[in-house]
């Protein structure tokens, strides 16, 4: 046996470990501008560490979650949303005889097109760009990926994978693109669907746990959680007195566990039953085989409406949501009165990209922080509101 371990012996040791309805490796549709093999790395696993490299990536610490990162240091903020997400996907498509690296990369470019202040901000440039293509942050997130990453001599973006770009995507897409998309079929891949659940479970719990960490959520509201309630009480009869700090992180750290357990039983059965012999089969099944089952489906559907009802309509998230938008407003009506205000690397890219798109691409770029300082120093410049 070698010591080292080559690219190969990871395609050979997924063909021998994976279920026929995961992605191998060696069977990806490719890139958009081919490259040559890794040594050592698959082509999921260079997909993960291109990612991982990107300026995109690394701006996500100073992005909004739920509370803007002057609000604490103790928040999640998307790069944390990210990690966390990533978490529960690997142990997902692990128990699943998955392609990990495959879900990983998925997970971890899943918000590379977020805005700051969170959906308040995407809402805020949707509005904006509204007759000229509209603003969805998975969108956004692919052009990050196909056209906004600047690292290569011989492409622009990321060259990612048909596979990891097929799962930013999600649902599809009813816009143009500029770059070739990869083949949709019906549904995507199982390692897209368990990132999208991942997703789901990661910032449901999170966000129940920033809320009663702010203290805009009480124990007593998240009674009225089905699941939550008996999460808590059945933790509450396993560890005893506890101090209530710990009684909610191991709450939160046992609903997580009941979601993820929930999640794998359910979608093993109907894998079992549908019986995918291919990924093929996969992309043209009617439904997607990755879910809750219908029971715990309708608790986590009533956790997130607690959570819509309670945390993110709460006035201070309100407060801070408008304050955000209003940001948004000023500094994309500002570049658009005046772009020589851009950087000259930006106002380049109008001629081949489109003046009004690409200053809601160098907006969507900005952190939280840096969002408010550029709009601090227009404010002193032209008197924003």
């Amino acid at each position: 046996m070698s010591v080292l371990r080559l690219r190969e012996d990871t395609e050979q040791e997924e063909r021998e470990r994976l279920g026929p309805w995961a992605v191998r490796s060696a069977e990806s549709a490719g890139r958009v501008v081919p490259e040559p093999e890794h040594r050592y790395r698959t082509a999921f696993q260079r997909d993960r560490d291109r990612v991982v490299h990107s300026r995109a990536f690394r701006r996500l610490e100073y992005k909004t979650q739920v509370f803007v990162h002057r609000e604490g240091e103790h928040y999640r903020d998307r790069l944390t949303h990210t990690l966390e997400a990533t978490q529960i996907a690997r142990t997902i498509a692990r128990a699943l005889r998955l392609n990990e690296d495959l879900a990983e990369a998925i997970v971890l470019a899943h918000d590379l097109g977020h805005t700051p202040f969170g959906h308040a901000g995407e809402r805020a440039l949707d509005r904006l760009m509204k007759g000229h293509g509209g603003f969805d942050h998975n969108r956004q997130s692919l052009r990050v990926v196909d056209l906004l990453e600047e690292r290569y001599p011989g492409f622009r973006g990321l060259n990612l994978t048909a596979e990891t770009r097929e799962g930013i995507l999600k649902h599809g897409v009813r816009w143009e693109h500029p770059v070739p998309l990869p083949p949709l079929g019906r549904q995507p891949a199982l390692e897209g669907q368990v990132a999208d659940a991942s997703d789901e479970i990661a910032y449901t719990n999170h966000d129940l746990d920033d809320g009663l960490r702010s203290g805009l959520l009480t124990a007593r509201q998240l009674e009225e959680a089905p699941l939550w309630g008996a999460t808590r009480r059945a933790v509450s009869e396993r560890i005893g007195a506890a101090a209530e700090r710990v009684l909610h992180a191991q709450t939160i750290r046992a609903l997580i566990d009941r979601l993820v357990t929930d999640l794998l039983e359910a979608s093993a059965e109907r894998i079992a039953e549908q019986a995918p012999r291919s990924v093929q089969d996969v992309r043209e099944a009617e439904a997607p085989l990755v879910g809750f089952s219908p029971e715990v489906a309708r608790a986590a559907r009533g956790l997130k409406r607690f959570l819509f009802e309670n945390l993110y309509h709460h006035p201070q998230v309100l407060r801070m949501n408008r304050s955000g938008e209003r940001v948004l407003k000023d500094l994309f009506e500002t570049y658009r009165g005046e772009p020589e205000l851009l950087p000259p690397h930006v106002r380049a890219r109008f001629a081949g990209d489109g003046e009004v798109r690409v200053i809601a691409d160098y907006v969507a770029g900005m952190t939280d922080r840096f969002a408010l300082a550029e709009h601090a120093k227009l404010s002193g410049l032209h008197g924003l509101a």
